[in-house]
């Protein structure tokens, strides 16, 4: 005999999530259950998601969004060293998320209702009833810092956004399940994770799966999530798209970030006290070539995008690679705690290239840096994909290579030339370089000249510091076809012994 709904209810508030009342028994869930389903949703019309939000949750600030907090005490598997806790509707997180736990052969939808959330500095309470159409989003708790507490390691929240932590780290870049059209004419498609399987880990597990179903206009994709937590904490994806309509612009592992300044153009007038305000400092690839290439970010005036070619990379991240606090100055906002991303592709992506977008921005509240693989070819109906790849997210200060790193890039305008300067540190290796003669290979594009340049020993880090002065007034074919707009000055160096590189290819684009 079917218990009351009431009766049910009752359990999930007491915490007993998975227990008799709930759901009965169904087959266990796996990916394959979730790619079917996403095939057969991109054989049907899109339909947009549920806007019977109220009007009063559409229109709250993010202060007051803040204050619908949810209660611990009612977490999903509270008492073990993996839980989850739930996003409130509302602000800009309007569309709701069906979220289902997985327990053995079990699968549970997990009921919204206003009683496992506080209102207390909220007039908000009772907008929304049991059963509405879903949450805004789940964040996973787990001991990472202190045996004694539950840090929040990963969270997704709004459209296919998600973002993780490492230890001793604090939220910063964000990651995305995908990119469509992204810096196209037409506009930039959001797709959205519209439901997820939460899979409860065994008690002694050091990592926690789920699974997730993606939906846009133009496909619809099943996601699996493994996420390893730690000092550098792992989140392994892999999935599967169906294409209903044609995709022209397809950009995979999409990283999203902020740089508003840094010490390659300081700050604006009237910000303050802050030497620097940015999630990222730079973009660092390696190729299968062997070469690793940074290249510094910027805050441009107006819209700047790099691809960057070679094939396939190895990997490729967004790094804050600057963690020192006094370079920041920001006690509340702790730049120099922000994670840093490695992705590493784990399946053929694919021919494409990585693209490096970078927007203005006056402010630092909106990320304007992205960074995804672009694929060559386009998709059409009926098409389907399938890739992997990994996240590692980690203190930025850590070094992939035995290289030599870009530590900073100062920039020193002038009317008619511009002066780069780049200190290097090197690899705990490479001190024996230091009493041997180092020189640099420099490559300039679009017409302009290097006038000057020289490697100098930095006896203060006991590495390098690279001087490049370059002309402006070039003469080339653009300055002809437009003379009063100077294209940009792209540039790549890199520091070497004899013909032998010792040092990470330092990029840059500067905009005169």
């Amino acid at each position: 005999m079917l218990c009351k709904k009431t009766v049910c209810l009752s359990l999930v508030f007491l915490g007993l999530w998975g227990t008799a009342c709930l759901a009965a028994p169904s087959t266990k869930i796996n990916f394959n259950t979730v790619v079917k389903k996403a095939q057969e949703l991109s054989k049907e019309p899109f339909n947009a998601s549920d806007d019977s939000l109220p009007e009063p949750l559409k229109k709250i600030g993010y202060d007051e969004w803040r204050d619908l907090r949810f209660n611990p005490a009612r977490s999903l598997w509270a008492a073990e060293p993996f839980s989850v806790q739930f996003f409130h509707p509302g602000f800009i997180y309007q569309e709701p998320v069906v979220i289902n736990s997985v327990d053995k052969n079990t699968t549970t939808r997990v009921p919204f209702s206003p009683d496992l959330f506080d209102y207390t500095q909220s007039t908000n309470k009772g907008l929304l009833l049991e059963n509405a159409a879903g949450f805004a989003g789940f964040r996973v708790h787990y001991p990472i810092n202190s045996p004694a507490y539950a840090d929040e390691i990963v969270s997704f929240l709004g459209a296919s956004y998600f973002r993780a932590l490492g230890k001793n780290l604090a939220y910063g870049i964000s990651a995305r399940g995908l990119a469509i059209d992204t810096a196209e004419s037409t506009g930039e498609e959001f797709p959205s994770f519209r439901e997820f399987w939460i899979i409860h880990p065994a008690a002694n597990a050091k990592e926690i799966s789920f699974y997730a179903l993606l939906e846009s206009e133009s496909l619809s994709g099943a996601y699996s999530f493994v996420v390893r937590p730690g000092e550098e904490t792992l989140v392994k994806v892999k999935s599967v798209l169906f294409f209903r309509k044609k995709v022209r612009k397809l950009g995979l592992a999409p990283l999203t970030s902020m740089f508003s300044y840094g010490e390659n153009a300081g700050p604006k007038s009237g910000d303050g006290f802050r030497p620097e305000v940015h999630d990222s400092d730079g973009l660092l690839i390696k190729n299968v070539s062997g070469e690793w290439t940074w290249h510094s970010l910027v805050n441009p005036e107006n819209l700047l995008i790099n691809n960057f070619g070679g094939g396939q990379p190895l990997g490729f991240g967004l790094i804050q690679r600057d963690t020192n606090f006094d370079h920041y100055q920001d006690l509340e906002a702790r730049y120099d705690k922000r994670p840093s991303v490695w992705v590493t592709p784990n399946s053929d992506w694919n021919p494409g290239h990585l693209e490096l977008l970078q927007i203005p921005t006056e402010n630092e509240y909106n990320d304007n840096i992205g960074a995804y693989w672009v694929i060559k070819k386009s998709f059409e109906p009926g098409d389907s994909f399938e890739y992997a790849y990994t996240l590692a997210w980690h203190a930025g200060n850590r070094n992939r290579s035995a290289l030599a790193s870009v530590e900073s890039t100062r920039v020193v305008p002038k009317p008619e030339n511009v002066m780069f300067i780049i200190d290097f540190l090197p690899d705990n290796s490479q001190a024996a370089l230091f009493t041997k003669d180092i020189s640099s290979d420099i490559q300039i594009f679009n017409d302009y000249t290097v006038t000057f340049s020289q490697v100098i020993k930095n006896t203060v880090t006991n590495g390098w510091r690279l001087v490049i002065h370059v002309n402006l007034d070039q003469q080339g074919l653009m300055d002809k076809i437009l003379p009063n707009h100077k294209p940009a000055v792209e540039l790549r160096a890199f520091l070497k012994e004899g013909n032998v590189a010792i040092s990470e290819t330092w990029s840059y684009t500067y905009l005169p």
